[in-house]
């Protein structure tokens, strides 16, 4: 996998997505989308799983050449599309939806646009891609469509299910676990102390994979 400056690098959360995908064999025979594709690291996991077709959308003009690169690369075949969330795919209906975006607590609600930053800023409380996703994913599901999202317990894995569930989705947690804070964390480490995201002194998280389905 190419990474070059400003694309995010796959990291945990990524491989614990991709791992909860593959388990499950979610993938299998579906039309795939992974939001916020970054790397393209879910979109070639997704192609690798057996999908039937898979699409990956990025805002980032950097980010949509490296997919479309890693996937040629790797012998994918990714169809790759710029774009801000679902606005590349309107109309369009998938089995899968596959997302980690943007989820880490920030100073302030401007989303950085041409800053590396812009792979993990995501608002002071971390959901401003994340209620996005939620609010519109039902429009890209097929009927028995599934959405599966990756974020840290910061962001309130709560919310995540109350909002799959307010757009009519079955909402549960299937994974969690508890890693130690990375750079951008321990950066913000005595922010998110201030703000109550992490306990005095705690320097972890946890990543959790929600699943949303259509009943």
């Amino acid at each position: 996998m190419l990474y070059p400056p400003g694309v995010y690098r796959a990291e945990g959360d990524t491989r614990l997505l991709a791992d909860v995908m593959r388990r499950g064999a979610f993938a299998a025979g579906r039309d795939v989308l992974d939001v916020g594709t970054g790397s393209g690291a879910l979109a070639l996991a997704a192609a690798r799983a057996g999908a039937a077709s898979v699409t990956a959308v990025d805002l980032s003009v950097r980010s949509v050449a490296t997919a479309w690169l890693n996937g040629r690369l790797g012998g994918a075949r990714v169809a790759v599309r710029r774009g801000d969330l679902f606005a590349p795919v309107a109309g369009r209906r998938f089995g899968l939806v596959l997302s980690n975006p943007p989820y880490v607590p920030a100073a302030t609600a401007a989303l950085p646009r041409h800053r590396t930053a812009r792979c993990w800023d995501a608002g002071p409380d971390g959901r401003a891609l994340l209620d996005r996703i939620c609010a519109g994913v039902p429009d890209v599901l097929t009927p028995d469509g599934t959405v599966l999202l990756v974020h840290s317990a910061v962001c309130n894995t709560e919310c995540t299910l109350d909002a799959l569930t307010r757009v009519g989705l079955e909402a549960r947690e299937l994974a969690r676990v508890t890693v130690p804070f990375g750079p951008v964390m321990w950066a913000r480490a005595m922010m998110l102390e201030s703000r109550g995201f992490v306990a005095p002194g705690q320097r972890s998280e946890e990543l959790v994979v929600v699943e949303g389905r259509r009943g």
